[in-house]
């Protein structure tokens, strides 16, 4: 049982699924159709913490294209066309992310906090047969900015709170791959747990503790996390 851990939020994408190299792959396919090139070394140091709209946003604008509204509405419905193409090649889940998602829901209320879109978290955690244990799922377009705002957080934080009153920021830990997602969560409030899968530690500021990834975190280090004071 945990004393100090009262609730975990993970990030979606390379935390839960290994699916960040499959984002950069339908982005860049679907880029290509436009004529435009979109790199791994930039999606990775620039575009990575962005939902998808706010990629093409961040991109338009690096590249000072004009890029409307409906421009970026076609652009993100190839992209996810694409990406389901992907996803069906096969399985995309961390090792060692379901049995921890069933060792933490078994002890402690769970949440996503995630840029991806909602039907892509739900056919994956669905089709791993974890989908019922989240208590609730923020997914992009459901707060009005994206990471590394700290809305996606703040909006699972208060929808766990709705059946969990009592919970306190500082005893819940958001888990991230990226130094967007921890400013996110940090701005939250959240305690900061750094994965290792697409960012070396140095990169990961922000995370209190760091590890490679779901299969190397266990509740008791949470429980310690949450129970020591908060870092400056």
């Amino acid at each position: 049982m945990t004393a100090a851990l009262q609730a975990i939020v993970f990030d979606f994408d390379g935390v839960i699924a290994d699916s960040e190299p499959l984002h950069l792959r339908a982005f860049q396919r679907t880029l290509e159709e436009e004529g435009l090139e979109l790199t791994a070394r930039d999606y990775y140091s620039r575009y990575l913490g962005y939902d998808d709209v706010g990629l093409l946003q961040a991109l338009a604008q690096d590249r000072a294209m004009e890029m409307n509204e409906e421009r970026i509405g076609a652009l993100v419905a190839r992209k996810a066309v694409k990406l389901q193409e992907l996803l069906r090649d096969g399985h995309v889940l961390f090792p060692g992310a379901v049995e921890f998602i069933r060792t933490a829901a078994a002890e402690v209320p769970i949440a996503i906090a995630s840029g991806a879109l909602r039907h892509e978290i739900v056919e994956i955690i669905e089709g791993a047969g974890v989908g019922d244990l989240f208590a609730a799922v923020v997914a992009a377009g459901d707060t009005p900015q994206s990471k590394p705002s700290p809305a996606p957080y703040l909006l699972a934080f208060e929808k766990l709170r709705l059946e969990h009153h009592d919970l306190d920021a500082l005893r819940c830990v958001a888990i991230e791959d990226s130094r967007w997602g921890l400013e996110s969560a940090r701005g939250a409030g959240l305690r900061c747990v750094g994965v290792t899968t697409s960012y070396p530690p140095e990169e990961l500021q922000g995370a209190e503790l760091v590890v490679g990834g779901l299969k190397d975190l266990t509740l008791p280090a949470l429980d310690r996390l949450c129970a020591s004071n908060r870092d400056a």
